[in-house]
Order: C-alpha cells, then sequence, then structure tokens
C-alpha cells in the first residue's frame, strides 16, 4: 500500500476566514499500518474560546508556550512532502490545511480523500459515521482523547486501514489506492455498487 498523510486539525472556529488553527496531528500510514506521526500545537496569537477549551482541552495558556504556526507549518509540510492526503470530514481540514500553507506561501500540489464519504459508501449499515463513534462500532484501537489532533488523525488512520481491508476482502479490490479512494467518494450509492461489483 502507497503512503497515505491522514491529517487533523484543531482550530478556534469553523471557517479559517475568522479561526486558524492550534494543533495539527499527522499519522502516516503505509503497507496497512501506521508507520510515523507527527503533532504539534501552533501558536498563531489567535484566541481560544471557552467553549473550543472545553471541547479540545487545548487553553490559551498552552498555546502562549507553543511554537509559531508558522515553524509548524512549514516543517508538517516537510514532513508530509509529497503524500497524498486524507482527513475524517477532508473538507474541513482541507480549508485549514490551505489557508495555513498560504500564510507560509505554500501551495498543496495533492489531493484529499475523505474517510467519512469513504466510510458512508463502504459501511452505510453503521449507526454513526461520527469518527469516534465509527471507529468504537467496528471495533478499531483507542487512541486517546477525541478531539485532539494527534489521536483523531490515527483514528482515521486506523479507519482508513479498516476500509482498505473491507475493499481487499469483502470487494475483492487487491490494488485500491489512494486515487481509487478519491473516485469512490465521489460517487452515489448505486455506483458505488456498480463499480465494486467489477473486482480488479
Amino acid at each position: 500500500m502507497e503512503s497515505i498523510a491522514v491529517i487533523d486539525f484543531e482550530t478556534t472556529g469553523v471557517s479559517p476566514s475568522q479561526a486558524r488553527a492550534t494543533e495539527i496531528g499527522v499519522a502516516i500510514i503505509e503497507d496497512g499500518r501506521i508507520v510515523d506521526r507527527y503533532q504539534s500545537l501552533m501558536n498563531s496569537g489567535a484566541w481560544v474560546p471557552p467553549f473550543i477549551e472545553q471541547l479540545t482541552g487545548i487553553s490559551n495558556a498552552m498555546l502562549r508556550k507553543a511554537p509559531p504556526s508558522d515553524q509548524v507549518m512549514n516543517e508538517v509540510a516537510d514532513f508530509i512532502g509529497e503524500r497524498p492526503l486524507l482527513a475524517h470530514n477532508a473538507s474541513f481540514d482541507q480549508k485549514f490545511w490551505d489557508a495555513e500553507l498560504a500564510r507560509v506561501r505554500r501551495r498543496r500540489a495533492q489531493p484529499f480523500a475523505c474517510s467519512l464519504l469513504l466510510s458512508r459508501r463502504l459501511l452505510p449499515e453503521a449507526p454513526s459515521h461520527k469518527l469516534g463513534n465509527l471507529n468504537a462500532w467496528a471495533g478499531l484501537p483507542d487512541t486517546g482523547r477525541a478531539h485532539r489532533a494527534l489521536a483523531d488523525a490515527e483514528m482515521a488512520a486506523n479507519l482508513t486501514l479498516h476500509l482498505f481491508g473491507l475493499l481487499r476482502e469483502r470487494h475483492g479490490r487487491q490494488q485500491a489506492d489512494h486515487a481509487f479512494l478519491c473516485q469512490l467518494q465521489n460517487l452515489s450509492a448505486a455506483q458505488v455498487r456498480a463499480l465494486l461489483a467489477t473486482a480488479s
């Protein structure tokens, strides 16, 4: 299996036009397992609202001691390199990845896959597709506190490995890769059934 960078941001809000990232976690998956990790708080000078602090456990005091966000984004972009990207609810993390990269005059070249969209297509029987609920339902490892970036990145990584396993074992897709995930997530349920009926 190719190397994929699974990322997760914690932030001060939902839109990068009004909020900033406070933490990033990355889990690199390759050959069926997590092979490397990156995690850092990041200090942009943004204020963390009380409800976000309660949700994530990340306080303004913690961020004052954290490395500058520009330093962190350059480090994590170098760490990821040209690997394709994946996140759970990738539309959220992609917005912040692109916005924070732009602040250090860098630009994303690789596509994002989304484990939320993929799980809806490959695990329609799951009672919930929220990351923590889905991982618990599938019996995947507990990676630590939810709403901390590395724990969530590792949860999404384990879920992605589980989905690759389903593609192999349930659907006979031995050669599934990131490009196939990107194709799959953009199809309707009927199109997914038709595609998976033709094993590679």
